[in-house]
């Protein structure tokens, strides 16, 4: 599927709405499941349980399914929950490592991945994961055919455009976590350098969820006040090796955590939940996540996935804000999308 950007920038003759987002072309609706919501989750490692967490204490579902391929702890962990009933929100929670435990779900949630041996290539890693994914994808699609599917595991972007291949979804239907956590990252680091409130920061990482990620410098706004204003008036003291350095502490804010703790799990849990949120309740909310980005920013060559800012409701992707970014941002976002590319055709068919 192919989309496509709004070639003008003018009001005229466009509803506001149009000119705000780019909708998802060929869409599929949403899912008809409405009376009764239900999350499944699967991967119980420490990613997956803080986002079961978060979502049971959010009280997003009426019924969350966990699968694992390690059936004694994945029992542990639903007696864990199940435990905690008189301290939660009523949600019934199952587990099995058995797929139909999944079945009916609105939003399916993978977080399973295998783990990077000593000195094993990235390629190696990867192919592994999309070994796994071979596994999962499919008895997801056959129990729960019109959810939508939200990829965590990592490489994030790579694994989402495996998991759209398997799925046979609407790009609609088949989301990354992206760079949506990377973003919040960020908002709290220009918050505290601009000494603000980062619940008052407007600002967005896209591209890859990696290295190569971009950061818009060029939207940043305070309370609705851009921020390059002040930037190009030299209102605010800085330097580029200022921004820079914000960039380069998002980028490693992950590493640092795994180095003190071993993994990163808490922040993941709250991030994927504001998603299923948006989802869920159909709130329309702007997220940086990843997308088809094919068609956007003079991305062409090839089905890459990357975070935009998308808007998210019952049907999953409902469109790509039309934010605007400079012609070095766009070419950052280009170049992102070709290492993404490159990986890509080493894996094969």
């Amino acid at each position: 599927m192919e989309t496509t950007q709004s070639s003008s920038t003018s009001l005229s003759g466009l509803n506001l709405a149009d000119a705000l987002i780019t909708s998802i072309n060929h869409s599929s609706p949403p899912s008809s499941t409405k009376r009764h919501l239900k999350i499944s989750i699967i991967g119980t490692g420490n990613v997956g349980m803080a986002i079961a967490q978060t979502i049971l204490t959010q009280d997003l579902v009426d019924e969350l399914a966990l699968v694992d391929a390690l059936p004694e702890k994945l029992r542990g962990e639903m007696l864990d929950l199940q435990h905690a009933a008189a301290f939660l929100p009523r949600t019934t929670i199952s587990a099995s490592t058995d797929y139909a435990v999944t079945a009916n779900s609105d939003l399916c949630i993978v977080t399973a991945g295998a783990r990077q041996n000593p000195g094993e290539s990235r390629l190696n890693l990867l192919q592994r994961n999309v070994g796994l994914f071979k596994k999962i994808v499919p008895p997801l699609v056959q129990y729960s055919p019109d959810c939508t599917l939200m990829v965590v595991s990592n490489p994030v972007d790579i694994l989402t455009y495996v998991a759209w291949k398997l799925s046979g979804f609407t790009t609609n239907r088949v989301i990354g976590s992206g760079t949506n956590l990377d973003s919040s990252r960020f908002r709290s680091l220009v918050a505290d350098h601009l000494d603000v409130n980062a619940q008052d920061v407007q600002a967005y990482i896209i591209g890859e969820h990696g290295d190569s990620s971009v950061a818009l410098w060029s939207g940043i706004s305070i309370a609705g006040v851009p921020v390059l204003n002040f930037l190009d008036k030299k209102q605010i003291p800085y330097k580029k090796e200022t921004l820079e350095k914000i960039h380069k502490e998002v980028v490693n804010c992950a590493y640092e955590v795994i180095k003190l703790k071993g993994y990163t799990s808490w922040a993941v849990g709250y991030s994927v939940a504001s998603l299923a949120r948006s989802i869920l309740r159909d709130q329309r909310r702007i997220h940086p996540v990843s997308v088809l980005a094919k068609g956007f920013y003079g991305i062409e060559g090839g089905d890459v996935f990357l975070s935009l800012p998308a808007q998210l409701g019952r049907a999953g992707i409902l469109g790509v804000a039309n934010v605007p970014i400079s012609e070095e941002e766009a070419e950052q976002l280009r170049k992102s999308a070709t290492t993404i590319l490159e990986l890509q055709a080493q894996l094969g068919d």
